[in-house]
């Protein structure tokens, strides 16, 4: 009981002293600016997901970051979609209008069927240059990883003066980045497209080579979120995706007859560049990383101790370089 007694009456007390200085508080001090700061980065990297009809195609894409500043366009790669970029959005959303489309038949875009929708790299690098034009994007940098190189490095030859800078993550424009095993059974697809060549790459849309993609070289698995895998295997379940899934790894086929024109680009155009590459991707490995050095002797080349997926592990690294190359490039380049 003399225990309670006592409570009660430091309870009192401490009430009454909250009410005195409450009563006479100072006015609160104005936020420090390193608090207000920090409170523009959250406001800036809020992302939005929204959708616009390109060719009656509803393309699904994320946006972040002031409208007024200059636009980074993220491409992604296979079998992903924008969410491979939702690390790396809030670290360049308070200084960039950050965008990041899902293609047709991937992520929340529509999957139109086979029939009804032309399922090449041309094809898609046409949608998203009408995307670009559908959200009023007239200048960009690029960030390209995997399909996004194809895509982008189209959209770059066309349009030289739309590209401000590139940022290439493990995505290929040379002979020597697919010069290696795991191109073996896609060069005997594309030279021919039988069923039977077809089936040996069919293994590579399901779980097992989706996660392989995502844990194969990383330096801890561990820290590689099971979501990223498991969401894009959702995505190719879906019926009808791995037909479509089969038609890319075709189209991925007339490629190389590209890259001597996107090569011719890149020379003549010299746009500011910064390579960061996981180094250990068993798909397209960094002898795919160091030609860009003969075209762009400017070029500033990063190899990460990572996979193909470098964001899942390197995120902060990749935004980190990426801040300080796109300070410096896209001041130049406009």
């Amino acid at each position: 009981m003399e225990t309670n007694r006592i409570l009660r009456r430091a309870a009192a007390a401490l009430s009454l002293a909250a009410l005195v200085h409450g009563a006479y508080a100072a006015p609160a001090a104005p936020a420090p600016a390193a608090t207000r700061a920090a409170a523009n980065v959250a406001s800036t990297a809020a992302v939005s997901y929204r959708t616009v009809k390109v060719d009656g195609v509803n393309i699904f894409y994320r946006e972040a970051g002031p409208k007024d500043a200059p636009t980074l366009l993220l491409l992604h790669g296979f079998p992903t979609s924008s969410q491979m970029f939702r690390n790396l959005i809030p670290l360049l959303a308070d200084r960039y209008h950050v965008i990041a489309p899902d293609y047709p038949g991937y992520g929340q875009s529509d999957m139109p069927p086979m029939d009804k929708f032309t399922y090449s790299f041309d094809n898609l690098a046409s949608v998203v240059d009408k995307f670009t034009q559908a959200v009023g994007v007239s200048r960009y940098a690029l960030y390209v990883q995997d399909y996004g190189a194809p895509i982008g490095f189209r959209m770059a030859a066309a349009h030289p003066e739309r590209v401000t800078a590139i940022v290439v993550q493990n995505g290929n424009a040379y002979n020597e980045g697919i010069d290696n095993e795991f191109w073996v059974p896609a060069k005997a697809f594309w030279a021919d497209k039988s069923e039977a060549n077809g089936a040996k790459l069919r293994p590579l849309f399901e779980l097992p080579a989706t996660k392989w993609q995502y844990t194969e070289g990383v330096r801890d698995v561990q820290r590689i979120s099971p979501d990223a895998w498991t969401v894009d295997q959702a995505y190719m379940d879906r019926p009808g995706n791995k037909d479509i899934q089969l038609e890319m790894f075709y189209s991925y086929g007339s490629n190389p007859g590209h890259y001597p024109e996107w090569q011719a680009y890149f020379r003549k155009h010299q746009p500011p560049m910064l390579i960061v590459w996981g180094k250990n991707d068993k798909i397209f490995p960094p002898a795919g990383a160091h030609p860009y050095l003969r075209d762009l002797p400017k070029a500033e080349l990063h190899l990460l101790d990572t996979g193909h997926f470098a964001l899942e592990e390197d995120s902060a690294a990749i935004g980190g370089l990426m801040r300080t190359f796109l300070a410096r490039a896209v001041k130049a380049g406009k």
